[in-house]
């Protein structure tokens, strides 16, 4: 079995799970109050930020702070027991096809569901946006390709934290304790991100870019520069230690 029929596979499980419903849901709630309070982004002059841009920004600072972290912490949780539920990942195990392979195919669902997610929000934000313009009378949409083009960047930067959390469901069985782990790493972000060391942690990588771009877009806050050295090596060397760890592990409880 070829890596892309097994991904096929593992796609298709998807189908029958409840997670794109979970995130499709994180999404509508993540919007809700930027509709309802949409008049708070003519209170602005202080940070010298424009209402359409702090409308977008706010919404997608409470997005890469933590729902986008929190669902995928869930969605990853979800993703290891729709195999343990009913002994299934027994019959992948015993199928004629290597452990890190499958390890691999599952991750790459789980960047897909990331993907997903990056959509549904993304496009929360328009409709969002749409609502508030008529209800303010005034534009809030910004143009798409402002809008895809942080949102590309925002979920590139997601993917050393996606595979942090595929190696904690890896390692760690019991989803409780996968899950609140998943969790309490997300909390320190804020704290990170004002620090000279913030590359070193990956879980505020997402949220380090929008508050950047919030930086550029408001002309009285500091602006804070993303170099990509040594923020590129760092987040290359993390994904892959985490996949290497993933891979080892994986399948390992099961085979005992």
């Amino acid at each position: 079995m070829n890596f892309f029929t097994l991904l096929g596979v593992e796609l298709k499980k998807i189908r029958r799970s409840r997670i794109l419903f979970i995130l499709g849901i994180a999404a509508v709630l993540l919007w809700l109050p930027f509709i309802l309070n949409a008049h708070l982004n003519f209170d602005m002059e202080a940070e010298g930020i424009s209402p359409e841009h702090n409308f977008f920004i706010q919404g997608f600072l409470g997005m890469a702070w933590f729902m986008f972290p929190a669902s995928m912490v869930i969605g990853t949780v979800l993703l290891g027991q729709t195999e343990r539920s009913n002994h299934g990942i027994l019959r992948m195990l015993a199928l004629p096809v290597s452990g890190g392979k499958l390890c691999m195919a599952k991750y790459t669902v789980l960047l897909t569901l990331a993907a997903v997610q990056m959509a549904m929000m993304t496009g929360m934000y328009f409709i969002s946006a749409a609502i508030a313009s008529q209800t303010q009378n005034y534009e809030f949409l910004l143009p798409p390709l402002f809008v895809l083009k942080e949102v590309l960047v925002m979920y590139v930067s997601a993917v050393p934290m996606i595979a942090f959390f595929w190696m904690l469901s890896v390692c760690i069985q019991t989803p409780i304790f996968s899950v609140g782990i998943g969790l309490a790493s997300i909390v320190p972000s804020v704290l990170m991100i004002n620090t000279k060391m913030w590359f070193a942690y990956p879980m505020d990588y997402p949220f380090y870019v929008i508050t950047a771009k919030y930086g550029e877009l408001a002309a009285n806050l500091t602006e804070t520069e993303i170099e990509l050295i040594p923020w590129a090596p760092v987040a290359v060397g993390f994904t892959g230690f985490c996949m290497v760890i993933s891979v080892i592990c994986f399948g390992r409880s099961e085979r005992r």
